[in-house]
């Protein structure tokens, strides 16, 4: 009886994630008022399978309503979600065990409950609860984001590897960059075909633990999107779809890597490739982009991602003697070049549909290199993305130049790709070097304090971008980009 006491006074806490989600406007546009409320209740929960728990999800406000709300389980073999039908509630039914987040978006804002299901429990949330306000009075449309590269995450030469070092760290990198004005994370969780999560088709990554195949005890990725998603950012989910290995990265592979697996296999061996000491998957073979996608739809089906993009990293050069074997399996009658594009179009293509029947409001894109024909020679046709349907919900080009780049202007460079990208239902976001910004890199021409960043930005906001990226987090709050931030926060009205 003193159990079921404590527990109706918890459940008479009312704890509610208010999500302030505001109207459209325009990029660079500043609003001041919240227009719409979405409120849920946000604790954790644990049930068996079998049991049944009722999620209430209210929204209110101008030009709003229920039917704006879209609530989903990341998990659907571990629990799934469906409205009852008249009312503002939904019915999460716990099919097995296993961990999911069921989660409330509206306008692209999310709050979300985990849900444990596990056999011999009792149906109880957590006596802890909070309330947690996501986002803020002040919102811009467009996509304002950082990439978090594996370096920022790596756990491998710390003497802590614990899950709270790791929370410490990546909380460090959220509240950065809010507090820079981003609004998007794009976040490495397969760099070198490994995994920073579980995963049914990758090793654990060696950054977690310093060894490739160990697991570090807890899920980072799951911990990652709640982190983001409570501090009212997007994240993205960044993977190499092709690098094994990269300068001596990692040190040693874990027998359950599949490219050791196939490198072992005689009739596999050319599965993968080698150039310069790296190791690459080889996309010539189905079965590896079979693979690749299969790694992409896990993720986005276990997951609450809002995005998954791939980087530049394709076939790493243009030599014939990477994949020959391949290639003359194949029968083709196309030209090297034009097969590989062909490949990694097939691998692009198949993705992108993998992300839209698993889930249809998480994104796809790619950020390629600025070269347009170093992207060709690598593979990458991105004038096919860019004015085609089927491959890519955005691109964005990593413009790593300055306007005194002689081969590159950063001006000229953002005009031939947004003449490029014509498909109207594919976004353009252009990715910026803030990591050069007041170096003395390519001749000392970054050298111009606090001008370059805020200057690429709008004059990417005038060619009609939909946002932009900056690369990387680790400059957000460093001594060398003090100044270039002081102005990028204040043309974001910070």
């Amino acid at each position: 009886m003193k159990k079921r006491s404590v527990w109706g006074r918890c459940l008479a806490v009312l704890m509610t994630a208010v999500i302030l989600v505001l109207s459209g406007i325009q990029a660079g546009a500043q609003q001041s008022t919240a227009a719409r409320t979405l409120v849920m209740d946000t604790r954790s929960y644990q049930m068996a399978p079998g049991n049944l728990y009722d999620i209430k999800v209210s929204v209110s406000g101008a030009n709003v309503s229920s039917s704006d709300v879209v609530v989903y389980s990341s998990r659907d073999s571990v629990a799934k979600v469906s409205r009852i039908a008249g009312t503002d509630k939904y019915r999460v039914t716990a099919l097995k065990e296993g961990t999911t987040y069921v989660t409330s978006e509206v306008y692209g804002v999310h709050a979300s409950v985990r849900i444990t299901v596990k056999k011999g429990v009792q149906k109880q949330g957590e006596a802890n609860r909070s309330v947690t306000v996501i986002g803020t009075a002040s919102s811009q449309s467009e996509m304002r984001a950082v990439w978090i590269p594996y370096m920022s995450l790596d756990m491998s030469g710390q003497a802590d590897r614990s899950e709270a070092a790791f929370r410490k760290k990546f909380d460090t990198l959220v509240a950065q960059a809010k507090n820079s004005g981003m609004n998007t994370l794009i976040v490495h969780v397969r760099p070198f075909g490994d995994s920073l999560y579980p995963s049914a088709y990758y090793p654990w990554s060696h950054l977690l633990t310093g060894t490739q195949g160990t697991s570090p005890g807890y899920d980072p990725l799951a911990y990652m999107i709640q982190a983001t998603h409570q501090a009212g950012l997007k994240f993205h989910a960044w993977v190499n779809p092709l690098r094994v290995s990269l300068k001596g990265l990692p040190k040693t592979f874990s027998s359950d890597n599949p490219a050791v697996i196939w490198k072992n296999d005689a009739s596999k061996q050319n599965w993968t490739m080698e150039w310069n000491g790296e190791w690459y998957y080889n996309p010539g073979i189905s079965e590896v982009r079979d693979r690749i996608v299969s790694g992409v739809r896990e993720i986005v089906q276990n997951y609450d991602v809002d995005g998954v993009q791939f980087d530049d990293y394709f076939y790493p050069t243009t030599a014939s003697t990477i994949d020959s074997v391949s290639y003359l399996a194949s029968g083709t009658s196309l030209s090297v070049a034009d097969w590989r594009r062909q490949n990694i179009n097939t691998l692009v293509s198949q993705v992108y549909a993998a992300v839209k029947r698993t889930k249809p409001a998480v994104l796809f894109g790619i950020s390629p290199q600025a070269n347009l024909q170093n992207n060709r020679n690598m593979g990458a046709d991105v004038a096919t993305w860019g004015s085609q349907a089927g491959y890519v919900d955005y691109l964005c080009p990593q413009l790593y130049v300055n306007s005194s780049n002689v081969v590159m202007p950063f001006d000229a460079t953002a005009v031939t790709w947004r003449k490029l990208v014509t498909n109207p239902n594919v976004k353009l976001y252009f990715g910026l070097a803030l990591y050069k910004a007041d170096s003395n890199v390519d001749g000392g021409t970054w050298m111009t304090p606090g001008s370059v960043m805020a200057y690429q930005i709008q004059k990417s906001r005038s060619l009609g971008s939909n946002g932009f990226m900056l690369y990387s987090a680790a400059f957000l709050e460093n001594s060398q980009t003090s100044s270039e931030m002081a102005q990028v926060k204040k043309l974001l009205h910070l």
